[in-house]
């Protein structure tokens, strides 16, 4: 891949073989970000278990104290008698088969976050395999399929996040814009790595956190010291 020549010279900053600590390293990530846009700053963290087999799964959501920066749209599916409480609680579509003929016939998806409360679950079924590979499918450890849907609605306006594994075994999620400076990135990275830490499948041996890289949406990869959690 070829990279430009901001990309390069930022480059240049990192220390060979150096694993920073995480306020150094968002430091690092917001110095360096240099588009004319507030980039999103991600988290890629490798983890020492095999994705392929059901016993180590990790997956799972939490909410980030200091939001995420983005705009989340959130369709809800729930019974008439959810409606208004959906929307009172910030919900930017609500209904039912009428919104699972929208995405099948017009193939709308303009969503962030589906929700659904678990009566809803064999209507949203049929539209599983246009979701699904697009990771909005609502999922009970995501917390998306929920009899509390306001709830949910509120938490995911909130910042919520879902992490999960990819099929190498990587978790990606952004934590923030690089305009929130290091010490608000930093408060979201420990609270989504901690949630990870506390995922750790008891199937999974070895070193758990294999590594871990902090980047902006331009920017560089700056690997990031994960020796204090001790997995």
């Amino acid at each position: 891949m070829k990279h430009g020549k901001k990309y390069l010279e930022s480059a240049k900053l990192l220390e060979a073989g150096r694993q920073y600590e995480t306020a150094d390293a968002l430091d690092l990530v917001c110095k360096t970000a240099s588009a004319k846009f507030d980039e999103t700053v991600e988290v890629h963290v490798r983890l020492g278990v095999d994705s392929r087999h059901a016993d180590q799964q990790v997956r799972g959501a939490v909410i980030l104290p200091n939001g995420t920066g983005k705009k989340t749209r959130v369709l809800v599916f729930c019974k008439e008698d959810k409606f208004e409480a959906a929307k009172a609680a910030g919900a930017d579509y609500v209904g039912g088969m009428d919104l699972v003929e929208k995405i099948q016939k017009e193939n709308w998806m303009d969503f962030d976050v589906c929700i659904a409360s678990p009566d809803m679950m064999g209507v949203v079924g049929r539209i599983g395999k246009i979701l699904g590979p697009r990771g909005l499918m609502p999922n009970p450890k995501a917390g998306t399929v929920a009899p509390d849907v306001a709830k949910a609605v509120t938490e995911a306006k909130a910042g919520k996040i879902e992490y999960r594994l990819d099929k190498t075994n990587i978790i990606h999620c952004p934590i923030g814009k690089v305009s929130f400076g290091k010490d608000k990135l930093a408060e979201n990275f420990e609270t989504l790595v901690e949630a990870i830490v506390k995922a750790k499948p008891a199937a999974a041996k070895g070193t758990y956190l294999k590594s871990c890289y902090v980047t902006s949406t331009m920017g560089i990869g700056v690997p990031v010291a994960t020796a204090k959690y001790g997995v």
